[in-house]
C-alpha cells in the first residue's frame, strides 16, 4: 500500500472515525484504524464493536492495499503536521509497520493486518428516509440532557426516536428521560419512515451523532431495522447496534389535568435560580417556588451555608403553591426552551410539572418536584 492524500482532508476524516475508538482496549485490533487504499480514495474505519465509522476521501493511490495502525496516534501525528502538506503513507515490505511522510517527517507505526479487523456488519436494513441535518440535530438537542446514565436501567441510556399518529398527523418524535425529567420534541414525520420500529439509539452514538451533524451535512439519510441503524452524512456512514430493551409508556408520565398555569420570563427566570442556586448543596441543589398572586418566590435553605431568596413578576392567578425542584434540572430545561416565555403547568407540590415555550409546542419538558 502506497498513496498520498492531502492533510486537511486526512485529519478532517481522522478525527471523525477515531472517537469511536476507546482509549483502554483489551482487544488491540479495536485500538486501531482499518486504511483501505484504492480506485482513487483512501477508506478509513473504527468501531469499538457497538458503533462503527467509515469515512472515504480522494487520494493518490500508487499502490493499492490495507492495514490498521493505532487510531490516536496517526490523529496525533497527522494534527501536528503543518498546514497545506501532503502526507505519504506506505507500508514496508515485511507489512510489519506502516510509514507515515510528510515534508522532512518520518513516522514508523506498528501496524496489525487487515484480516483481524472486525467488521459490524448491519445485515438488512429494511426502513429507509431521509431527514434535513438541521431536523436530527433538533430532536437530539433538545432532548439528549435528559439521557439516564444509570446503567442498572438501560433501557433509558438513550434516545427513543419513533413516529406516530398525533392529532391526525403523522410526527417523528424523540424521548429521552432519567426518571427525575423527560424531554420530548417531535417534527413532521419524513417521507419513508411511517411504520418504522421505535428505536433506542444510545448513548455514545447520539454524541457521535451530534459531532458529525456540527460538521456540516444538509441531508442525512438514515437506514434501520429494530436491532441497527446507519446514518449516512456527505461521505461518513455511522452504524450503531441499538439498545435492545422496552422503552417504557412515556405517555402515562405526562400529566394531563395540570390547571395551574405559571408564565414567566425565561432569562430572568433562569438566572434567578442560578444566583439563588449559589447557596444549594452540591448533594441537595433543591430551589423552592412559592407562588401565588401574580409573583414567584424562589427561595434556597442550606444548613451549611445559609439561605437565598429572590422574587419575581409573574403570570399566574391561580391558588397559591409551594413546590421544589433541582435547580440544575430547571436550569437544563430552561436552557433548551426557544421562546422568551417558559410555561409552567402545575398540579400539586407532590405531582410532576410540565414546562413548555407555549401550549402546543413541539417540545415538551416533564419535571418531577423534590420535597424542600
Amino acid at each position: 500500500m502506497r498513496v498520498t492524500v492531502e492533510r486537511a482532508a486526512l485529519l478532517k476524516a481522522l478525527g471523525h472515525v477515531h472517537r469511536v475508538v476507546e482509549r483502554r482496549n483489551t482487544i488491540p485490533i479495536l485500538s486501531n484504524i482499518l486504511l483501505r487504499a484504492g480506485e482513487g480514495s483512501l477508506r478509513l474505519k473504527a468501531t469499538d464493536l457497538d458503533i462503527e465509522v467509515t469515512e472515504t476521501i480522494p487520494a493518490d493511490i500508487t499502490e493499492a492495499g490495507s492495514t490498521t495502525v493505532p487510531a490516536y496516534m496517526i490523529y496525533d501525528i497527522v494534527r501536528k503536521l503543518p498546514d497545506g502538506a501532503q502526507v505519504s503513507l506506505e507500508m514496508t515490505p515485511d507489512m510489519g509497520q506502516m510509514q507515515i511522510r510528510s515534508g522532512r517527517s518520518r513516522f514508523m507505526l506498528q501496524a496489525l493486518p487487515e484480516s483481524d479487523f472486525p467488521d459490524l456488519a448491519a445485515g438488512d436494513l429494511p426502513h429507509r428516509f431521509t431527514l434535513p441535518a438541521a431536523d436530527l440535530k433538533r430532536l437530539i438537542e433538545k432532548t439528549q440532557f435528559a439521557i439516564s446514565t444509570e446503567e442498572t436501567r438501560y433501557y433509558l441510556n438513550g434516545i427513543y426516536l419513533h413516529t406516530l399518529d398525533a392529532g391526525g398527523s403523522v410526527v417523528m418524535r424523540a424521548v429521552a428521560t432519567d426518571g427525575h425529567r423527560l424531554a420530548r420534541v417531535e417534527i413532521p414525520a419524513p417521507n419513508g419512515s411511517e411504520g418504522m420500529p421505535g428505536v433506542i439509539i444510545p448513548r455514545k452514538a447520539v454524541a457521535e451523532i451530534v459531532k458529525l451533524v456540527e460538521d456540516g451535512s444538509e441531508n442525512i439519510t438514515i437506514e434501520l431495522s429494530s436491532a441497527k441503524v446507519r446514518l449516512t452524512f456527505d461521505g461518513v456512514v455511522l452504524t450503531s447496534k441499538l439498545i435492545d430493551g422496552t422503552f417504557p409508556d412515556y405517555q402515562r408520565v405526562i400529566p394531563a389535568g395540570n390547571d395551574k398555569v405559571l408564565v414567566v420570563e425565561r432569562a430572568d427566570f433562569s438566572k434567578a435560580v442560578d444566583r439563588v442556586s449559589t447557596i444549594s448543596s452540591e448533594r441537595g441543589r433543591a430551589v423552592k417556588l412559592a407562588l401565588g398572586d401574580g409573583r414567584l418566590t424562589l427561595t434556597v435553605n442550606n444548613p451549611d451555608s445559609g439561605s437565598a431568596t429572590e422574587e419575581l413578576e409573574v403570570d399566574y392567578d391561580a391558588a397559591s403553591i409551594d413546590i421544589g425542584f433541582n435547580a440544575r434540572y430547571l436550569l437544563d430545561i430552561a436552557s433548551q426552551l426557544d421562546g422568551d416565555t417558559a410555561v409552567f403547568k402545575l398540579a400539586d407540590p407532590g405531582s410532576p410539572t410540565i414546562i413548555q415555550d407555549r401550549d402546543g409546542a413541539a417540545a415538551l419538558y416533564v419535571l418531577m418536584p423534590m420535597r424542600v
